[in-house]
């Protein structure tokens, strides 16, 4: 670059606009990138945190895929047993991606005390259960200890106790529907080893977790004999792929659901969070390529006179736009540095503090998750930078509009 270039470019670059009529607007422009990758890294942030927080818990649950007897299929309660001793358990071998495969078995009963009753799902696990769900949502107590020959201990929610003004340790009242052996209800007692809250409302409701021999013994079941096995995956992406796997290794009498079959709705809600999250980023760089549309607009206008001089000089019009686009191009490095700086840390503060709560009856998280990777912050900042480079293209040629001539001629 030749030195009159090199003039022109450090005008521009450095402090000479200061105090020009440009000021404002760059700052403007500025501050529009910076708050539209704020927005955009909370907006891609809350939606992955939300679908993979919901997603989650479902599997915390219900496990990613269950195999269930057909008879099952639609039901929360275990009528039809599965035998244990399946060619698959405990393990898949012709299968990868498989995390852990544990039986289960529910049961519908009802809690009761001298003063009120709440009706529950009695779900049944053993020692290959996998607890690691349930001790992050531990609030007190323990997880129940099933190595001993027999245990009562269950693990009650919050919402439940606290309707039913129980606590840690106490022991509850549990009557069990009739079976089709027994014409008569079950009646038995359980002591509360630990008490979870995991905000998603629907399950913490009637979800009470206990011991797998409890159910088999209400039901009258062998001991080979459970309600049906849950898998849980490394990969959620990988869940209709493995589950269709799964479905073409199990017998014709059993049947697969994964948790986006069995809850659909859930699935297709949460689906709606990344129609929202493009829309939003669409709209941040669509105001933040006008603002720099703008900006970049008044840098030349405010300079004519000295594009005329470069041009008299014989400077090129494709140098020219060079020197202004590459400083269009540092103001929005600016905009995007500051933007990252507060962006980035109103979500490390709302992870470690918790500071924005939402309703668990309508969203099933009673704070707002966030989750970003550092793929997804590399792609949202080099995407806006392109993005609006090349919105910046088109108005530059305002520049060989320029004649030397004229716009001299008042210098």
């Amino acid at each position: 670059m030749n030195y009159e270039l090199f003039i022109a470019k450090r005008i521009i670059a450095g402090k000479k606009y200061k105090n020009s009529i440009s000021s404002p607007i760059i700052k403007i422009a500025i501050t529009a990138i910076a708050l539209g990758i704020i927005i955009m890294l909370i907006a891609v942030a809350t939606g992955l945190g939300l679908q993979y927080k919901i997603r989650d818990k479902m599997a915390g649950f219900k496990g990613h895929i269950q195999i269930v007897n057909y008879d099952n299929n639609n039901s929360e309660v275990s009528t039809t047993p599965v035998k244990k001793d399946e060619e698959f358990y405990p393990k898949f071998k012709n299968i990868s991606g498989i995390k852990n495969i544990q039986v289960f078995a529910n049961k519908g009963g009802i809690l009761r005390t001298k003063t009120d009753f709440e009706g529950i799902i009695f779900k049944g696990v053993s020692t290959d259960y996998d607890w690691s769900f349930f001790k992050e949502y531990l609030v007190e107590g323990v997880v129940p200890n099933f190595n001993k020959s027999r245990t009562r201990e269950v693990l009650l929610s919050e919402t439940v106790a606290n309707r039913l003004q129980l606590k840690l340790n106490d022991t509850i009242l549990a009557t069990f529907l009739k079976t089709s052996t027994s014409k008569l209800p079950s009646n038995k007692k359980y002591i509360i080893s630990g008490i979870y809250n995991s905000g998603f409302a629907q399950f913490d409701k009637s979800v009470m977790i206990g011991d797998i021999r409890e159910v088999q013994k209400i039901n009258k079941w062998t001991e080979n004999e459970v309600g049906g096995f849950e898998v849980l995956i490394d990969d959620f992406n990988t869940i209709d792929a493995i589950g269709e796997e799964i479905y073409r290794e199990i017998g014709v009498t059993l049947n697969k659901k994964t948790i986006v079959e069995t809850y659909q709705n859930v699935f297709e809600w949460i689906k709606l969070f990344d129609n929202n999250v493009w829309f939003i980023i669409a709209i941040m760089i669509v105001i933040a390529g006008i603002n720099m549309i703008t900006a970049l607009l008044v840098l030349i206008l405010e300079r004519v006179q000295m594009i005329g001089i470069l041009k008299a000089l014989g400077s090129y019009d494709t140098s020219i736009r060079k020197i202004f686009l590459y400083n269009a191009s540092y103001l929005i490095l600016k905009g995007l540095f500051w933007g990252n700086i507060i962006g980035l840390s109103i979500i490390f503060i709302q992870h470690y503090f918790k500071v924005i709560t939402l309703n668990p009856e309508t969203y099933y998280v009673t704070t707002m998750p966030v989750y970003i990777s550092f793929s997804a912050i590399i792609l949202l900042n080099i995407g806006t930078l392109l993005l609006c480079f090349l919105m910046l293209i088109i108005p530059s040629f305002i520049i060989t509009k320029i004649q030397p001539s004229k716009s001299i001629k008042f210098a």
